[in-house]
């Protein structure tokens, strides 16, 4: 195909909901993937995007014939041509969670060939779908604005309208000028303290500025993940959180989950699915500060050993002042991928909690060659989960359960969690 769609606009039946918040569509021999309509619905899309070849992607700019699960968005800043935020806040929160569950099911289908029922299951705080997210990071634009990325884009909407914040996480944040190219962390802790930290803006080479497309792209978030300078603006940077009666103090940069009843919850499926005995040993991967190490420590008590994987110093730094008081319980800086020292031996469970992009075959076939009784996986990407638990089929391990956690309601993403034995 020479000519280009962008622009064009096509009336589309929307069909099965993909994984990245759209439905697909077909029209003349090409797929579109289609933002914010609904499976079903008759829409007027615009195409947003076109890069040739056997797909393109579109904004539902009108609903011609609209499904009944379609509601006034929640959302006021994430239609056609807004920020990337909440690409479900058109549904109701029902609607949402069975397409994700739809997603999730469809993945394992396609990548690890198993036909599973999902079910997407609340966090309790969630209420209406707004005001659970208590980590926030947002962009600052030239003129010292704070704002969301747009969908797909380097550019800033400045409009602070996003309801999944917790109250009070945007207050005086729009009548202060930032510094231009700066991003701001918002973080409000147990105790209920907001703390504001602005980054510094993210040193991109002349090259990557200039490049267009997918090369820019990559130089820019390069950029981003280089440690750059950051000042507390509100607050100290430094918050206290609590899971299941013990505190964390960590920086306020430093991963904890969104969700405001997430840690709990997990944490919960993680000491219901461990099943470990008093001196047994347990891994956890990808560890963070150590919050699924404390519960497994619980079961293993003094006599037993929990090792924590994981590659942040500062996140190692902070888990082991937090669980000074359990001997048991040891955590280490290292990467997984290369910790082939560190994990050796015998252990009965394993739990991992990779980034986006997986664990790998590496990691599996690692884990795998322990011996674990029990495998605990965690994924926020359905297709990086899905390829993971392949792997582990792949190795002789079964799947006994899957449970998946509606964490970021109003948008696509969610969180899975897989028990796997043998």
């Amino acid at each position: 195909m020479s000519e280009s769609w962008v622009g064009a606009e096509l009336e589309l039946r929307l069909g099965n909901p993909g994984h990245g918040g759209f439905c697909v569509a077909r029209h003349e021999g090409r797929v579109v993937f289609v933002r914010h309509g609904l499976p079903g619905e008759l829409v007027r899309a615009r195409v947003t995007e076109d890069r040739g070849g056997s797909f393109c992607r579109a904004d539902a700019v009108e609903v011609v014939e609209s499904s009944p699960d379609r509601v006034d968005p929640l959302c006021p800043i994430s239609g056609p041509g807004g920020a990337g935020c909440c690409d479900l806040s058109h549904a109701t929160l029902s609607a949402q969670r069975a397409i994700k569950a739809s997603v999730v099911a469809e993945q394992l289908h396609r990548l690890a060939g198993v036909e599973r029922e999902v079910e997407v299951e609340d966090l309790p705080g969630t209420g209406d779908g707004s005001g659970w997210r208590t980590r926030l990071r947002l962009a600052v634009d030239s003129e010292g604005r704070a704002g969301f990325h747009g969908y797909r884009s380097s550019g800033v909407v400045t409009s602070l309208g996003c309801p999944q914040p917790v109250s009070g996480m945007y207050d005086g944040l729009a009548d202060r000028s930032w510094r231009p190219g700066a991003e701001l962390l918002v973080a409000v802790d147990s105790d209920g303290l907001r703390h504001v930290v602005e980054i510094e803006p993210a040193e991109v080479s002349r090259t990557g500025r200039r490049s267009p497309g997918r090369r820019g792209a990559t130089a820019r978030r390069a950029a981003s993940s280089r440690r750059r300078r950051e000042r507390p603006v509100i607050g100290s940077g430094r918050v206290t959180q609590r899971v299941a009666g013990r505190e964390w103090e960590l920086s306020a940069r430093g991963f904890w989950q969104a969700h405001r009843g997430a840690a709990d919850r997990y944490s919960e499926v993680v000491s219901e699915w461990a099943e470990l005995g008093a001196g047994d040993v347990a891994w956890d991967l990808y560890g963070g500060v150590g919050v699924f190490a404390a519960a497994l420590a619980v079961q293993v008590g003094e006599g037993g050993t929990v090792l924590s994987v994981e590659s942040s110093r500062g996140a190692v730094e902070d888990g082991r002042r937090s669980l000074a008081d359990l001997p048991q319980v040891r955590l280490e800086v290292a990467r997984v991928e290369s910790a082939s020292t560190l994990l050796s031996g015998g252990v009965g469970t394993v739990v991992l909690d990779p980034p986006r992009a997986g664990a790998g075959r590496a990691v599996v076939a690692a884990v795998a060659a322990a011996g674990p009784r029990t495998v605990i996986h965690v994924g926020c990407d359905p297709a990086a989960f899905g390829r993971d638990v392949g792997l582990y089929l792949e190795q002789g391990f079964r799947l006994d359960e899957v449970r998946a956690f509606d964490a970021f309601p109003l948008t696509h993403h969610m969180e899975c969690f897989a028990r796997l034995t043998r």
